[in-house]
């Protein structure tokens, strides 16, 4: 019996699978850490850490006060767009995306990172964010359209969930299948792509399709 059930949602994990921002992550903590008198060498940050929510890594790298992480947690969203020279797109995956829209279908980032982190680097990356009413309509000043054309020019997703937006991260499939919740799309009617063990776990436990990506 054929399986008729046509895609209709792209779930596209950030870092690692949409960009590869691991240098820029890795050189922003060692920074941030070294100006607060730690120690964090690169190496040692991309083999044990790379991945991990800030506040699950400041805490196993041995931060235990909750006020010094939440300051670090800052201090490092306000660096990391100085190491943006280092990120790169993964152009095949989004011109997928992007013909995928063109289409009808919608695509989704969810992501553990920061939403903060996620829109800088997108917005460097040239990729915007969801449409607003004023950004489609064109009311207002009369210059949003133009402006949100500007803003995206390699086009944009329908949505964003980061960590902050989810009580289980991944590897619990919560945050996808909230994606789909909001989209009113089954399991079926998706596809995910990832890079790390835990979001290829979480891309499993959803009972969605999946992709593993190699950047």
């Amino acid at each position: 019996m054929t399986d008729n059930t046509r895609i209709r949602l792209l779930l596209l994990d950030f870092d690692g699978t949409l960009a590869d921002t691991r240098r820029a992550n890795t050189l922003a903590y060692v920074t941030t850490l070294r100006e607060a008198g730690y120690t964090l060498y690169e190496e040692e940050y991309a083999a044990r850490y790379f991945g991990m929510r800030c506040e699950e890594f400041l805490t196993r790298f041995g931060i235990q006060d909750p006020a010094e992480r939440d300051r670090l947690r800052r201090r490092k969203i306000e660096l990391y767009p100085t190491f943006f020279d280092t990120l790169r797109l993964n152009r095949p995956l989004w011109e997928f995306c992007r013909q995928f829209r063109t289409h009808g279908g919608r695509v989704w980032i969810v992501s553990t990172g920061s939403r903060e982190n996620i829109e800088n680097a997108m917005r460097h990356l040239g990729i915007g964010g969801p449409e607003t009413a004023d950004r489609v309509s064109g009311f207002g000043t009369g210059h949003e359209k133009g402006r949100a054309e500007d803003d995206a020019p390699l086009g944009r997703v329908d949505g964003i969930l980061a960590g902050p937006d989810i009580v289980h991260s991944k590897p619990a499939p919560d945050c996808f299948l909230e994606a789909m919740r909001r989209e009113g799309c089954t399991p079926r009617e998706t596809l995910i792509f990832e890079d790390s063990e835990i979001g290829i776990e979480a891309a499993r436990r959803s009972g969605a399709g999946y992709f593993v990506v190699r950047l």
